[in-house]
């Protein structure tokens, strides 16, 4: 969609979904994924400053449907009084401005009453009549009559008369069309421009530090200018703060529970070395399949911690019951090894294949589906690997021969 679009000028696009979009508004009052919000008071000033900011991010990798907030652009058309003129022929400001207003915006005259209902009686010249330069320069400005033997070569005498003088508008006023705001948005009683931008092919955390350090290094602001920074990595930070309580609390409910199912500290700790090879297994597979680590990815390292303790338990709660029923160190060992070696494989297999639909979905939801069942799967297998091969030997250094 992206390449066939660009081939249609004057048009800017963002790509979006629909929930993301709505969120992204809740969260930063924008649809992108990333909102450098820039403050102050000067409407040039700060699209100067956007424009520049807007730079600096396209430069950034991971960057897409980087964009200024459009706030400029109305064609606008504006009228200059010729002070020096007027003052010459004594032609008053009310004057000319009265005759502006009433020609282009329209002046009251009157009421016009329907029934009960009541209108307004606008005077002002017809539709097209307000879009020709050419004609609106030719309105009739009177002249003072004490001024009215001053005739310049394009003044307007009323033949009928003789009394009045006029003078084109055109005479008196310049008439220029120039660009103006489209939008003024404020923010807490400030005027701001906001550049919004998207990411891809990288996580957001690691893309929005990289962008604060560039624009932070890049970017001078005039005095009185500031910069605020919003969108979805708000969300991300205050999760990231979330899970470092939530994560030290479940490693630690997960080594009392498995105290209080062995009794040992030993044991418990065995046992409770094969989360940290399950996080391997996961950043990994992550690594591998070019999944950038999220929140979803976070909350399957908490899934595949209480996954991971599983098969040691399965192993060994079986070799200590070989040893207590008199079998030496390294015989419980060998035979609790082969003998666990299928259900050992076999709660690996159904746990890990049971996400491999969720790995590899690419429907709605995939995006928070994959990077979870990525890291669970990851971690089955490198915590499996653990049990059936380092599990033996480390619980042959924690205890000694009987």
């Amino acid at each position: 969609m992206e390449e066939k679009l660009a081939l249609v000028p004057g048009n800017k696009y963002e790509i979006t979904q629909p929930i993301q979009m709505r969120f992204n508004e809740l969260i930063a009052g924008t649809r992108s994924d990333i909102a450098v919000k820039i403050f102050g008071d000067d409407i040039d000033s700060l699209v100067s400053s956007a424009d520049e900011v807007e730079h600096v991010l396209a430069n950034i990798p991971g960057a897409a449907d980087v964009r200024t907030e459009q706030v400029t652009g109305l064609p606008v058309l504006t009228l200059k009084l010729k002070l020096d003129t007027m003052a010459r022929l004594g032609i008053n400001v009310s004057d000319v401005q009265d005759t502006i207003e009433i020609a282009i915006g329209g002046k009251s005259t009157g009421k016009v009453f329907k029934g009960d209902r009541r209108f307004d009686l606008i005077v002002r010249l017809p539709e097209y009549a307000r879009k020709d330069f050419e004609l609106l320069k030719n309105i009739p400005i009177p002249l003072p009559q004490k001024r009215s033997h001053t005739i310049l070569p394009t003044t307007i005498t009323n033949t009928s008369s003789g009394h009045f003088t006029y003078i084109p508008l055109g005479e008196v006023v310049t008439f220029e069309v120039l660009k103006g705001p489209n939008q003024i948005s404020r923010e807490n009683s400030k005027r701001r421009v906001v550049v919004t931008a998207n990411v891809r092919g990288r996580d957001l955390g690691s893309f929005v530090e990289e962008a604060q350090k560039s624009v932070e290094k890049n970017i001078s602001l005039p005095s009185g200018y500031w910069i605020s920074w919003g969108g979805q990595f708000e969300h991300l930070i205050s999760a990231a703060k979330r899970l470092w309580i939530i994560v030290p609390v479940a490693l630690t409910l997960i080594f009392f529970l498995l105290f209080s199912a062995f009794g040992s500290t030993k044991n418990s700790l065995l046992v409770f070395t094969g989360i940290p090879l399950a996080l391997t297994g996961g950043f990994l597979l992550l690594w591998i399949r070019g999944i950038p680590l999220s929140i979803s990815a976070a909350v399957g390292f908490i899934a595949l911690s209480g996954v991971a303790v599983l098969n040691g338990i399965v192993m060994v709660s079986f070799i200590d019951k070989l040893r207590n029923e008199g079998v030496a160190l390294d015989d419980a060992i060998r035979q609790g090894s082969l003998i666990r070696l299928r259900p050992v494989l076999m709660t690996a297999l159904v746990a890990s294949l049971g996400f491999v639909p969720m790995a590899l979905a690419t429907g709605t939801g995939a995006e928070v589906q994959r990077p979870l069942a990525t890291v669970v799967i990851g971690g089955i297998i490198s915590s499996t690997t653990l049990t059936l091969l380092v599990l033996p030997a480390l619980y042959r250094s924690f205890y000694t021969s009987k």
